[in-house]
């Protein structure tokens, strides 16, 4: 089996998330077993897959792995269907807060109901005792059960939280303690499943390294290895390294191991720097881009193979698309999917199309993507303050996470990228499908790899400025030059073609078949153990 690992899968999704599902269907149309694997618990997780299309058989959540929940049918708990053991309660709702209150006769409060949006159907209740205090907070799944249990302190403090079955057998235990400055976190953790064994663990991390080992175990088979690719490695990397069966396993580098700028002698991210230590304890790991494997051979030495495969797969229903041409898209409109992040720098475009509004007053930017709270939404005030300032307040637009980009694209120009660093960058390769001519600093790893310069777009020296409204201006002068780059965008797509990407998965997935017989041969005996 092959099995994809990260933390959680929500609707407004990263790069990673969009990889993975990417990945998954890659494997799915050359019907090769996979299982994304999650972490968190997420009580909405089973709505998040059917809203993507995805076959809820083919996640493995470690929460509803323990709860037996992973093929539970969607019945939601409604406000009628509630019993809190009182007689004759009586009901409020609050409509501002989407909750009702229940009250005894006497009118003492007995629960706060919590509702989704404008239905009937339950999230948590909140339960209170004879003397109005909180005590316990239930949570239900989405699918219609108690899924999480919270039990409050008389000092209103969570002191311990407990996952259930549907059948309210409690499975998981996580415990809360104050630290010597009366801080709370959590202690300890505690798996007790069915068949009646009993684990605990200091971290979450720890629990997980647990599961995955019973995945391994789970999935077992002395012909071929389970595949481990860790998409988030700060979850799991040090589980992955000390298994207690061989698998194969293999580190994904989503992100820049290091300044983009400087990538051979700055500090590295924080988020690899265990890894990169430990490489050759993983068996392979994988970049998106060749210069970024490049960068990590030169600097690393890793005696492990890594493998270039392009996170992003462009489907052939964009590939065998009817090509819209420049002359029909609307003049000067530059479009940018990305978080509103400080690391994208969007005031950085901002400020360059302020240059470029001067000469061109039609240039106009939508930015679609949800804004990071880092900083009091520093970024997206960042953004709207440089609009401000170059006189776009009415051009540039913040409109916020959509799934609609085929509408969106196909009826822009451009698209631009200003950011510090990427590991691929999804978004833009997704432009060049639709023939949107791309702007990007020069940085890596990706953006100056996925648009090639003077071909489908331009690649400008990073935090140049003026350079970048240049070429935009360049651009906007003169149409057969931008057709000349929508058609660059068009063609340069094929390189992320299905095909195209699955050998480079294939070949990972042969090394992994090759090196199978030694695994085993290195397995103790009986005797031995």
């Amino acid at each position: 089996m092959n099995f994809f690992v990260n933390a959680l899968m929500q609707k407004q999704k990263s790069g990673i998330e969009h990889a993975e599902l990417t990945r998954l269907r890659l494997f799915n149309q050359h019907d090769t077993p996979a299982r994304i694997v999650l972490r968190n618990y997420d009580p909405v997780l089973h709505q998040t897959l059917k809203d993507d299309g995805v076959d809820e058989a083919q996640v493995i959540n470690m929460f509803d792995y323990y709860q037996q929940t992973q093929a539970t049918p969607f019945n939601p708990t409604k406000v009628k269907d509630l019993d809190f053991g009182v007689l004759n309660t009586t009901t409020e709702f609050e409509a501002e807060h989407h909750r009702y209150l229940v009250y005894t006769p006497q009118h003492q409060l007995v629960a706060r109901v919590n509702v989704r949006d404008d239905t009937e159907e339950v999230t948590s209740t909140e339960l209170f005792d004879g003397f109005n205090n909180l005590y316990r907070v239930d949570f239900y799944d989405i699918r219609g059960f108690v899924t999480l249990q919270q039990w409050y302190s008389p000092d209103n403090k969570i002191e311990n939280e407990v996952w259930l079955t549907p059948a309210g057998v409690p499975v998981v235990h996580a415990f809360n303690r104050a630290d010597v400055n009366g801080d709370i976190s959590q202690s300890g953790w505690l798996l007790t499943p069915v068949n009646g064994q009993v684990f605990s663990f200091d971290t979450i991390d720890e629990l997980f390294g647990h599961f995955l080992n019973q995945l391994n175990d789970d999935f077992w088979d002395d012909k071929q290895p389970n595949v481990f690719i860790l998409d988030r490695s700060t979850i799991a990397d040090y589980t992955m390294i000390h298994f207690r069966k061989p698998a194969y396993r293999v580190l994904h580098f989503h992100n820049a191991q290091a300044s983009a700028q400087d990538p051979m002698h700055s500090i590295v991210n924080n988020n690899y720097e265990f890894d990169l230590s430990v490489m050759d304890q993983f068996d392979a790991s994988i970049t998106a881009t060749k210069r970024q494997a490049k960068d990590i051979e030169a600097r690393f030495h890793p005696r492990t193979p890594i493998f270039t495969i392009a996170v992003g797969v462009v489907p052939e229903r964009l590939l065998n698309a009817p090509r819209v041409p420049v002359s029909d898209r609307e003049f000067g409109k530059m479009v940018v999917f990305a978080r509103v992040a400080p690391e994208k720098q969007l005031d950085d475009l901002v400020r360059a199309l302020g240059i470029v509004h001067k000469d061109y007053p039609q240039v106009s930017l939508d930015i679609y993507g949800y804004a990071d709270s880092t900083n009091n939404y520093e970024a997206r005030r960042k953004v709207l303050e440089a609009a401000k300032e170059v006189g776009m307040e009415d051009q540039v637009q913040l409109k916020g996470y959509t799934t609609d980009i085929d509408t969106v694209e196909n009826k822009a120009m451009m698209y631009g990228l200003t950011s510090v660093m990427e590991g691929f960058n999804l978004a833009i390769m997704e432009a060049s499908a639709h023939g949107l001519i791309s702007f990007t600093y020069d940085v890596n790893y990706g953006p100056n790899e996925i648009v090639e310069d003077k071909v489908s777009g331009r690649v400008t020296p990073y935090k140049d400025i003026p350079a970048m409204a240049e070429a935009i201006k360049q651009v906007l002068a003169d149409k057969s030059l931008a057709q000349k780059y929508s058609d660059g965008a068009y063609d340069s797509s094929k390189r992320y073609a299905p095909d195209a990407v699955w050998r480079e998965w294939q070949a990972l997935l042969d090394e992994a078949q090759k090196r199978w017989p030694a695994k085993l041969a290195a397995l103790p005996t009986a005797a031995e153990k």
